[in-house]
């Protein structure tokens, strides 16, 4: 099945994205796929969940529609990161079919820009494993 990504405006999210320092912290491991769970966090903030989504895995099936995946490959192309929602959760959507902890930083930094912020307040917590 398709996941189907309803693009969120980076603007509608929270101030606190691009005034604070955030982390995203990894729920598992780089190693489960294309799609890592994840949650944004700041001092004194709710967490917003946040998950990475490469959208170039095919097998077994395509992970999105051949449209979504040239936009995504598009705005990564422009130094971007298409920012949507799946299933009522934040993802990242990325080229790619795995992640890597330099394309976690590349999209976490992608997403400090879109949101007016200066890419050294964020950081990145990873898990080991799977």
């Amino acid at each position: 099945m398709h996941a189907t990504i309803d693009h969120v405006d980076p603007f509608d999210l929270p101030e606190w994205l691009g005034t604070a320092d955030v982390v995203w912290r990894s729920d598992e491991g780089l190693a489960t796929g294309h799609l890592v769970a994840g949650r944004l966090t700041a001092v004194g903030e709710t967490d917003l969940v946040c998950d990475l989504l490469a959208v170039d895995d095919a097998y077994p099936e395509p992970v999105v529609d051949a449209d979504t995946r040239t936009a995504v490959h598009q705005a990564w192309r422009h130094g971007q990161v298409v920012v949507g929602e799946v299933g009522g959760r934040m993802v990242l959507a990325v080229p790619g079919t795995r992640f890597d902890p330099d394309l976690v930083l590349d999209a976490l930094g992608r997403l400090a820009r879109s949101v007016g912020a200066h890419v050294g307040s964020y950081a990145a917590l990873l898990r080991l494993g799977g």
